[in-house]
């Protein structure tokens, strides 16, 4: 089983932006330390409770501040931009650390009408293009834009040795079948939606056309996970993170993580309630022995033996024994 970490750069109360980065640092670091595979950072706008609205510029950091570990994207926003820039950025940074950069991609919006049509500048983008733009991507990556293009004769330097691998990621059967008919690397978001992973990943594998970056299926999936050496310690840890998820679904405007203290002495109605037990699908919560068999059960489930885990607490230390007990559970290192 291989481990990877997706870290959101999540602001917990109490914390700054740059405190926060610092911290992403760290877990970087220590997951490199621990044999995690990947380390990802993710894209989110308008939101004062996500600091990473760059993630070029937080890989480019991270990947200075590490030696080995592979580290990308979960993901850039394709739709808001050009595939030529994100192909010279992404090429830039291969180039600065060759054989180490990932580039995942979604199809998200990324936030409100307003913020979406801040990053466009105002034009009105169809998420309709993305295919398009996802070919469009693939081929500046790959030197591959087919005769006819309007673009053919546009290359995107520093033509990397050996480009990013694409990644899609997607959280239905649709966007398997993309990442499979354009033969890039794909990532199931389990950490939002749990009902179809299964269909999307079978969709994938077997639909999964060879390209000139893979020529064999590539998948990883995505979850959420505390882990603790009790039970108890674990649901006390993971409480803060089911009080932020229940904050981002409702659109609250502040949108930090709350410390223990303060999530235990919310008042819950009946429907909030209801949706927190809906939310731990999408999360193990539980001791190292405990998440290593539903991790294992998992991946016979999906057909892959690659997790990204995302671990959005407020308590940094229990946040950094969690992946140290994990990887100790696997045996990473």
């Amino acid at each position: 089983m291989k481990l990877s970490v997706l870290d959101q750069s999540v602001v917990a109360k109490g914390d700054t932006a740059a405190e926060t980065f610092r911290k992403t640092v760290n877990l970087a670091q220590m997951a490199e330390q621990l044999g995690y595979t990947r380390f990802w950072v993710a894209e989110h706008h308008n939101s004062n409770g996500m600091a990473g609205s760059s993630p070029e510029i937080l890989i480019s950091h991270i990947a200075s501040s590490t030696s080995k570990i592979r580290v990308g994207s979960g993901g850039v926003l394709l739709p808001q931009y050009s595939p030529y820039k994100i192909a010279e950025n992404f090429n830039v940074l291969q180039t600065l650390f060759p054989g180490r950069i990932d580039l995942g991609v979604g199809r998200s919006p990324g936030g409100s009408a307003a913020t979406r049509l801040a990053l466009t500048d105002g034009v009105r983008k169809s998420l309709n293009e993305f295919p398009r733009q996802l070919r469009d991507l693939q081929g500046f990556l790959n030197k591959e834009l087919p005769e006819g293009h309007p673009y053919q004769q546009v290359k995107a330097f520093p033509e990397a040795e050996d480009p990013a691998l694409l990644w899609l990621l997607g959280i239905t059967h649709r966007g398997a079948r993309l990442a499979a008919e354009v033969g890039a690397a794909f990532t199931y978001g389990h950490f939002i939606n749990p009902a179809n992973g299964k269909r999307a990943m079978d969709t994938y594998f077997s639909q999964f056309q060879p390209s000139a970056a893979l020529a064999e299926p590539k998948a990883n999936v995505c979850i959420f996970i505390v882990c603790a050496e009790t039970q108890e310690e674990a649901e006390k840890l993971a409480l803060s993170q089911d009080m932020w998820l229940l904050a981002v679904e409702k659109g609250r405007d502040t949108r930090l993580i709350p410390s223990t203290e303060s999530a235990e002495s919310i008042q819950l109605t009946h429907a909030e309630k209801k949706k927190i037990a809906e939310n731990r699908k999408r999360m193990l919560v539980g001791t190292p022995r405990k998440i290593k068999e539903e991790l294992q059960l998992l991946s016979e489930i999906y057909s892959t033996d690659e997790f990204m885990i995302i671990t959005n607490i407020h308590d940094f230390q229990g946040k950094l024994n969690s992946y140290t007990m994990l990887a100790e559970a696997f045996g990473l290192s």
